[in-house]
C-alpha cells in the first residue's frame, strides 16, 4: 500500500516494495478478511433500476458467497474449473466472483450485452462448466447450449427457466460452511477475453496476484486511495478489467464501499445525480462518460457532489477536458494506462506530481516501463516506440488461454509489448501516440475487428470485409465496415441495416458497424493482408460521396 500522506513521486517509488505472500486468495482478501474483522462493515450499495438502494455488509457477502461456493462445488466446479459470470453490476455478480476465487476456480466475466455468438466462442474456448446469469442471459444460452458440451449447470438470479437452476432458491438450502482453498499467488484466478486484430478474442489468464499487482496504480489514480470516508463508483461494467480490477476488487481489498448501478441508458444528468445521492467520493469515468457529462450545463450549480478523486483511462484527455474537470469537480482528473494483459501500470496523480497535458502519467510504483524498439532495445527519451512493461510483474497475465503462440508473440526478451506506440520524456512521463495494432477504442470498449469480420462474413451477401475504427468526437472511434459483396448483389441501405442488426444480435450492441461502405475490392499487401491504414484514409472521401449508412 502506498502512503496516504502526499510525498514526492520519486520518494514513493524508491520506498516501494512488493509484498505478495506465497499463498494468497482474492476472495479471502476482499471478503473474508473484512467479514471476520468487521462483519457489519459496508461493502456494497446496490442501486436498482427504480432508484431504490440496498446495502450489503461484508458479513452478508461472505455468507452468500460461501453458500454460492458450495453450490458451485456441488455442480462440479472444483479447482481450476471455469465459471462464467454473465451479469451486469449486481450483488450476485460480486458474490459469484468471490465464491469462484475461494474454491480455486477460474472466473470468466462476460459482458451482459454479448450476443449468442460472442458467448458461444468464449464459453466453448474456456470450457466453462457453470454459468451464473439472469433471464436475459439464459435466453441467449438456450440457443447455443447444445454446442457447449462442457457447460453442465446454469444458475439464474431471477427465477428458474427451462434448463436453469433458481440461484436464490438454491442458496437457501446450501451450506454456509466453507473452508477456502489455500491458493498460491501464482495460481489461476480469472480469464478476461481481450480483443485482438485478427481472429477470435484471446483469453488473458491472470493469477490471484493480479489484484495486489493493481493496487499501486489504483491508489495513485485516486490520489493515494483510500482515505477515511472514501466510497467509489464506476459506470464501467464489471465484466471488463476496468470495472472489476480497477474498482470493485481493489476497493474491497481496502474495505471501501462500492456503489453498483446498471444504467439502462447512461446520461450525464443521471451520473451527476448518482454521485450526489450516494455520497460518491471516488470514481473511474471512462473518457466517453466524461464527454457525455461535459454536455450538461452548470452541474456544479445543480447537484451537490463532493468528489475527492476522478480517474480516467483509455485515451489522453487533453487540456480542454482537464480544465472542464477542474471547474466541474474542483480537482484534476488523474489519467491511467494499461491493458487487459498488464493493467494499471501507468498513472498520473495530482497529489504527488505535476499534470502534463497530453501525458498519460508515469510508471506506477513497482512497475518498470520503457519505450523499446522491435528488438526490445530501450530507446532514448523523446523517441517513439513500443510501450513495454518489464517482467516479472505481479499484474502481468500468466498466458493466453490455450494459445501459446500468441503468448510468445506478446514478449520480446523480458519486455511485454503492449501493442501501443508511445514516447517517454526525461522525467518518465509517457505520451500515448497510437496503436501498433488495429484494436478499436469506442465508448471505452476495446474492440477487435477480427470477431466482427468473422460475424459479417457469415452473411450470405458478403464476399470480403474489413473492419476499422474511424475517429469520433464522442466515442473516440466508431466501428466502420468496408464490404465487398458477392457477385450480382447490390448494396443499399436496407442491406446495411440488415448487416448491422446481424452484428448487434450475434455479437454485441457496442460492436456493430455504425457506418458501412460497399466497395469493389479491398486494398491488399502482396502477402494478402488488408491495408487498414489505406481504408481509414479513404473514409472521409466515401462520406463525401454519401455512401455511409
Amino acid at each position: 500500500m502506498l502512503p496516504i500522506v502526499a510525498q514526492p513521486y520519486q520518494d514513493i517509488c524508491n520506498a516501494f516494495r512488493w509484498d505478495i505472500p506465497e499463498h494468497y486468495n482474492i476472495g479471502v482478501d476482499v471478503c473474508d478478511k473484512w467479514a471476520l474483522r468487521e462483519p457489519g462493515r459496508l461493502a456494497l450499495i446496490h442501486v436498482g433500476a427504480d432508484g431504490a438502494s440496498r446495502n450489503y455488509s461484508f458479513g452478508e457477502i461472505k455468507e452468500s458467497s460461501d453458500r454460492l461456493a458450495n453450490l458451485l462445488l456441488s455442480a462440479g466446479a472444483t479447482i481450476g474449473e471455469r465459471i462464467g459470470i454473465l451479469l451486469p453490476q449486481a450483488p450476485e455478480t460480486a458474490m459469484a466472483h468471490v465464491a469462484a476465487y475461494k474454491i480455486g476456480a477460474i472466473a470468466i466475466p462476460l459482458f451482459a450485452l454479448f450476443g449468442a455468438e460472442a458467448l458461444e466462442y468464449r464459453l466453448h474456448n474456456s470450457g466453462a462448466r457453470v454459468v451464473v446469469t439472469n433471464a436475459a442471459g439464459a435466453a441467449k444460452l438456450a440457443g447455443i447450449r447444445d454446442r457447449l458440451p462442457a457447460l453442465k449447470t446454469v444458475f439464474t438470479i431471477d427465477g428458474a427457466f427451462d434448463g436453469t437452476v433458481d440461484l436464490h432458491q438454491a442458496l437457501k438450502h446450501a451450506s454456509s460452511d466453507l473452508t477456502p482453498v489455500r491458493t498460491k499467488a501464482d495460481d489461476p484466478a480469472v480469464i478476461i477475453y481481450t480483443s485482438g486484430t485478427t481472429g477470435q478474442p484471446k483469453g488473458a489468464l491472470h493469477a490471484h496476484r493480479v489484484l495486489p499487482g493493481h493496487l499501486p496504480g489504483v491508489e495513485m489514480s485516486h490520489n493515494l486511495f483510500p482515505l477515511e470516508g472514501d466510497r467509489i463508483w464506476t459506470p464501467a461494467d464489471w465484466a471488463w478489467i476496468g470495472g472489476l480490477l480497477d474498482v470493485l476488487l481493489p476497493a474491497w481489498h481496502h474495505g471501501v464501499a462500492v456503489v453498483a448501478h446498471r444504467f439502462e441508458k447512461f446520461t450525464g444528468e443521471a451520473a451527476f445525480q448518482l454521485l450526489q445521492d450516494h455520497g460518491v467520493r471516488n470514481t473511474f469515468l471512462p473518457p466517453t462518460a466524461l464527454k457525455m457529462m461535459r454536455t450538461v450545463a452548470d452541474p456544479e450549480k445543480r447537484w451537490r457532489y463532493q468528489l475527492r478523486s476522478v480517474a480516467s483511462g483509455g485515451e489522453s484527455l487533453g487540456v480542454e477536458l482537464l480544465d472542464w474537470g477542474r471547474k466541474t469537480f474542483g480537482l484534476t482528473i488523474n489519467e491511467f494506462y494499461g491493458q487487459t494483459e498488464c493493467n494499471m501500470t501507468v498513472s498520473s496523480c495530482a497529489a504527488v506530481m505535476d499534470c502534463k497535458p497530453g501525458a498519460i502519467g508515469r510508471a506506477a510504483p513497482g512497475h518498470t516501463l520503457a519505450i523499446v524498439d522491435a528488438d526490445g532495445q530501450v530507446l532514448p527519451p523523446g523517441s517513439d516506440g513500443n510501450i513495454a512493461v518489464q517482467r516479472p510483474d505481479p499484474v502481468m497475465f500468466l498466458q493466453y488461454w490455450n494459445n501459446p503462440q500468441a503468448t510468445q508473440d506478446k514478449f520480446v526478451s523480458d519486455w511485454l509489448l503492449t501493442g501501443d506506440t508511445g514516447c517517454m520524456d526525461e522525467d518518465g512521463y509517457i505520451r500515448f501516440v497510437g496503436r501498433d495494432d488495429d484494436v478499436i477504442t469506442s465508448a471505452g470498449y476495446r474492440i477487435g475487428p477480427g470477431e466482427i469480420e468473422d460475424n459479417i462474413l457469415q452473411h450470405a451477401a458478403v464476399k470480403m470485409v474489413a473492419v476499422i475504427g474511424s475517429p469520433d468526437p464522442q466515442r473516440t472511434e466508431i466501428v466502420v465496415a468496408v464490404i465487398v459483396l458477392n457477385d450480382g448483389i447490390t448494396g443499399d441501405d436496407k442491406l446495411k441495416r440488415e448487416i448491422q442488426e446481424h452484428v448487434k444480435v450475434k455479437l454485441a450492441a457496442h460492436e456493430y458497424p455504425r457506418e458501412i461502405f460497399f466497395v469493389d475490392e479491398l486494398p491488399m499487401t502482396t502477402t494478402g493482408k488488408v491495408i487498414r491504414r489505406e481504408l481509414r484514409a479513404r473514409v472521409g472521401d466515401w462520406r463525401k460521396l454519401g455512401d455511409a449508412a
